[in-house]
């Protein structure tokens, strides 16, 4: 073979790989063109799901007083109460409504009436009461069905106790009060629209219990 064939086919040769590469980077670019737009994705829409929240303060007390009449949303709670505790009578101390967004949180502070009887404390000595839950969720459990789960639920109250008496100069005795702390922080899940109890609290020397119960369901549209 000559030189000059020898050339010819060797820059043959390259012609063809060069168009090969060229063809294969167009064909790229036209599949490229052809495929969806890389632009960004349309954000998943933000749950806008409420939950209406319901606690509970009741006050379990063995005294001779009023056992006013409880919510009927109350009864199984109260039926199980009567077969667990052994306490002759409840009230209902408070009852507090809040609204929270779905994957949110809860914290609020009032001051309420004496929790205590009558005589135990100043009739005009308040309680100082805190609540707060650091996560509310709205989830599905193992059976498919709705659960509220709260996450670093949490009650406190400080309460006034009678420690001692002072009588001032030509007055009448006059009370000694400190308040005192107690209060519980646990996480709890429960189904919605039931109300649960969480747990009871010991205030002041005569036994009495706050008792807490919760209920939470989602806001009717």
């Amino acid at each position: 073979m000559n030189l000059h064939k020898c050339l010819a086919i060797v820059l043959f040769t390259l012609m063809f790989l060069g168009g090969a590469a060229g063809g294969g980077e167009a064909l790229a670019q036209s599949a490229e063109a052809q495929s969806p737009a890389t632009g960004p994705q349309i954000q998943k829409q933000e749950d806008e799901t409420n939950l209406d929240t319901q606690l509970y303060l009741l006050v379990a007390t063995n005294q001779d007083v009023d056992d006013a009449k409880l919510p009927s949303a109350l009864d199984p709670v109260v039926k199980q109460l009567r077969s667990s505790l052994p306490f002759k009578n409840y009230r209902l101390a408070a009852t507090l409504l809040n609204r929270v967004k779905n994957d949110g949180r809860l914290n609020l502070k009032w001051i309420g009436g004496p929790l205590s009887p009558s005589g135990a404390v100043s009739a005009t000595a308040p309680s100082f009461n805190e609540f707060k839950v650091n996560n509310l969720k709205l989830v599905k459990d193992a059976s498919n069905q709705h659960v509220v789960r709260m996450e670093g639920f949490g009650f406190g109250v400080r309460i006034p106790v009678v420690t001692a008496s002072t009588v001032a100069s030509n007055g009448p005795i006059a009370p000694i009060i400190n308040y005192e702390s107690t209060g519980l922080n646990t996480d709890i899940s429960m189904r919605e629209g039931e109300p649960v109890i969480v747990g009871t609290l010991n205030i002041g020397p005569s036994g009495d219990a706050i008792i807490l119960v919760m209920s939470a369901k989602r806001t009717a549209k």
